[in-house]
Order: structure tokens, then C-alpha cells, then sequence
């Protein structure tokens, strides 16, 4: 790191934890975030900051005006333009030295795969299952680890799938993909602004403990919060043995 950098992220070097060695694998790192919405958008404020060398940023929406109250990346002057593109102006005003790529396309089959494979992690922050379920057999076939985040109304959760612990669960352990699932959507079922904002934030954290090597992770574990009364839940998740997607690992 040279001189602007140590002082740029001299809060992080200050802590035992991460240090200079933590931090230079930081920003040495690639993080792609799949969806810069509501949870996309704190989660790459955060790693941005934080300075992740590479952030590969893939939405295939147009920034709306109703996304404006949680969507902080964008701006009422970007109403219409890509989210990804609205979102690589922002992370550049932020943090310069971070490569934005903006991706304004929706990822799938072998372009989620090669992104997927060049990522050291994937923050998941869509907002539908089959999303959710691609996105987590791309990261199982090429063993990178897996921030999931979901909020709607005032309920969200998070969880971390690391299936380079060969014990650890898969998102399709925790949630079958199957045609009985019933899909709510923040369009018609609302979301409260702040929640998105706690739980992209929570991803980016598990993104940046996973890239420097410290703490514990949430894998295997299901953080749960229901935020009218502030109260959190945590519940433990086991691999499921049959599981059609990570049982052959």
C-alpha cells in the first residue's frame, strides 16, 4: 500500500484483526454483487469504502423513482439510466482507486459462471428465487463463497454459504427450489427503508471478514431480523445430505 492508502483505510490497520496484511488482501480482491438495489446498494457503499480492489457490479434494471427510498446508490437525476452504470458513479465518487465494473445485463448460464469463478466472493442481493438458486449453483461449481441477504416488509435475514468447508450448507439446503414457493416482491408487498440498509450492510461485513481471512462466518447459520421490535433470531442450518445441488462436493 503506499502513503494515501495507509491513511485512506487507517482504521482498518489500527485493529489487530485485520492490520496491513488484512488489508492489502482487500484490496487485492474482486467482489461481485448481483442486484444494485436495495441491498446491492449499502453492500457495495461499504466495500467500496472499505476498498475493494475490483467490484463487478450486475443489474439489468433502470434506476425508478419508487427505488429512491432504499436504493442509495442512485439519485432522482439518474431516474431511467442503468442501475449499474448509476452505481459505478457513485463507488467511483466514493473511492477512486476501486475498479467499478458495471455489468448492465442480467447474468446467467455461462456469464454468471465466468463471473462467478473470477469473484472471491458473490454477494447475492436479487430479488427473486431463480435468481437466488442460479446464483448459488454457480458459486457451488466453482466452490465461491456466498453472501445471501433477503428483506421484505420488515422482516430480513442473511446467511453465508462457504462450501469450501466441506460440512457447510448450500442456499438450496435452506431453501429447496421448487414450483410450490411463493414469491413476494417488494413492489406489491413494500419494504421498510432501513431494514435493506442493515442487511446489505451485514453482507458486505461477511464479504470483507470472508476476503481477509478473520472472525467467524454465518455459515451455516440463518441471522434473522424482525425489525418493528428490533429483535433478532439466529438459526442453525445443516447440510442437507440429498441435497441435488452441493451433495456431490
Amino acid at each position: 500500500m503506499n502513503d494515501d492508502q495507509l491513511l485512506r483505510y487507517s482504521r482498518h490497520v489500527l485493529l489487530d484483526e485485520l492490520g496491513i496484511e488484512g488489508q492489502a488482501r482487500i484490496i487485492a480482491s474482486r467482489v461481485l454483487i448481483i442486484g444494485a438495489g436495495g441491498l446491492g446498494s449499502p453492500a457495495a457503499y461499504y466495500l467500496a469504502s472499505a476498498g475493494v480492489g475490483t467490484l463487478v457490479l450486475a443489474d439489468d434494471d433502470t434506476v425508478d423513482l419508487t427505488n429512491l427510498q432504499r436504493q442509495i446508490l442512485h439519485t432522482t437525476d439518474r431516474i431511467g439510466q442503468p442501475k449499474a452504470d448509476s452505481g459505478r458513479r457513485t463507488l467511483n465518487a466514493i473511492n477512486p482507486d476501486v475498479e467499478v465494473i458495471a455489468l448492465t445485463v442480467r447474468l446467467a448460464g455461462d456469464a454468471l459462471a465466468a463471473e462467478v469463478a473470477k469473484a472471491d466472493v458473490v454477494l447475492d442481493c436479487s430479488d427473486n428465487f431463480a435468481t437466488r438458486h442460479a446464483v448459488n449453483r454457480a458459486c457451488v461449481a466453482h466452490g465461491t463463497p456466498l453472501v445471501s441477504g433477503a428483506a421484505i416488509r420488515f422482516d430480513g435475514q442473511v446467511s453465508t454459504f462457504d462450501l469450501r468447508d466441506a460440512t457447510a450448507p448450500c442456499y438450496h439446503c435452506l431453501f429447496p427450489d421448487g414450483d410450490d414457493v411463493q414469491e413476494e416482491r417488494c413492489a406489491t408487498m413494500g419494504v421498510f427503508s432501513p431494514l435493506v440498509g442493515i442487511v446489505g450492510s451485514m453482507q458486505a461485513a461477511e464479504a470483507i471478514k470472508l476476503i481477509a481471512g478473520v472472525g467467524k462466518s454465518l455459515s451455516g447459520r440463518l441471522l434473522m431480523l424482525e425489525a418493528l421490535s428490533m429483535e433478532w433470531h439466529s438459526v442453525r442450518v445443516a447440510r442437507d445430505p440429498g441435497c441435488p445441488v452441493c451433495s456431490g462436493r
